[in-house]
């Protein structure tokens, strides 16, 4: 059995093998500049490139990566909740794999943390090589949930941040399955502060956040922090049939003015008939997205499946594979534990 680490690197992989080697050499120089010990928990999320070949050949090299490889892929915020299950630093940095995020950086979140702050995220003052759609949907999306969610989310900030290990103890008792990283460090609490950079270019490859996903990520942020939409549904009712009590009087008197004639016909009534179906639609999709994620919750699958470990020690191992629940004796009802985790496949 290794040392105790002090500082955690994780980082999940999925098709970056064109950034392996420049992320391996990058986080050594920095870490290795602390002087301190250190691990880099390295996640491959089902790649099908040559990632994780490449991770290997360095983790045969040093002891100091740690590779926890998924069964499959299992999309990037199980990836990064692996990483912090497996992680064993009193500080966890978490970090993606394209370099956008400069692993120079880690060297001023330490010293904060030093100062005693227990959450240290990383603020982007600039986005280099994004279209300026990405950047405008980036931009809006970061200042609805900031409005719009139960706890404060610090605006134009990703997963890139520091945390005490007394934060990552609280994340791993929080289990639901449909993730959203920062929403979830934010909405522990502690003694946070952030620090600004200027974020580059991907170093190689292509986004893992296409438009797609980018929509299925901020509904998992608004349902995962907020019932606005839920909510919002008792104003759109309350406007709706404001203007249907107005509506009556108006018709009557203009038809007695006018003639029976007036308002007549059944387009009229389509179009109405039309727009509230659309509210109604429109509506029932939102209730729907919450009820689904009652039913990924209620159906107690683990996050992710593990295929295989390289360099976990043992007490990482035991940590990990803990079970995600125990009997509560009161009612026999399931509670959380605090090292909750996954399902390992079999031959492991």
């Amino acid at each position: 059995m290794t040392d105790r680490p002090r500082y955690s690197i994780v980082a999940p992989v999925y098709n970056e093998e064109g950034n392996i080697q420049p992320l391996y050499e990058r986080i050594s120089t920095v870490m290795n500049s602390t002087g301190e010990p250190w691990e880099l928990v390295v996640v491959n999320d089902g790649s099908r490139d040559g990632s994780l070949t490449q991770i290997e050949s360095y983790a045969a090299r040093d002891p100091r990566v740690k590779i926890v490889n998924f069964a499959r892929n299992f999309g990037h915020q199980t990836a990064v909740t692996a990483g912090i299950d497996y992680a064993a630093g009193e500080a966890v940095i978490l970090i993606d794999a394209d370099l956008q995020d400069p692993p120079e950086l880690i060297l001023e979140m330490i010293e904060r943390w030093k100062a005693g702050y227990e959450v240290v995220y990383a603020v982007r003052e600039q986005r280099k090589g994004e279209s300026w759609f990405k950047l405008l949907s980036a931009k809006i999306f970061y200042r609805v949930i900031y409005r719009i969610t139960d706890v404060e989310i610090p605006v134009d900030t990703g997963d890139f941040r520091l945390m005490d290990r007394k934060v990552v103890t609280v994340l791993k008792q929080m289990r639901e399955h449909n993730r959203f990283i920062r929403g979830m460090t934010s909405w522990v609490g502690f003694k946070q502060t952030p620090v600004s950079y200027v974020r580059e270019e991907r170093h190689w490859g292509v986004t893992k956040y296409p438009f797609k996903k980018m929509i299925g990520f901020a509904l998992d942020a608004i349902t995962g922090f907020s019932y606005f939409p839920l909510q919002i549904m008792v104003y759109v009712a309350a406007v709706l049939g404001f203007l249907a009590l107005l509506a009556i009087p108006i018709v009557a008197i203009l038809r007695l003015a006018v003639g029976p004639d007036f308002f007549g016909g059944q387009a009229t009534t389509i179009i109405l008939l039309l727009l509230l179906s659309s509210f109604q639609l429109f509506f029932l999709f939102i209730l729907g997205q919450y009820v689904a994620r009652i039913y990924d919750e209620a159906r107690g699958r683990p996050l992710y499946v593990v295929a295989s470990t390289s360099n976990i020690d043992a007490d990482s191992e035991r940590v990990a594979d803990s079970p995600a629940v125990k009997p509560n004796p009161a009612n026999n009802a399931p509670t959380l534990q605090a090292e909750a985790a996954p399902l390992k496949a079999q031959g492991e």
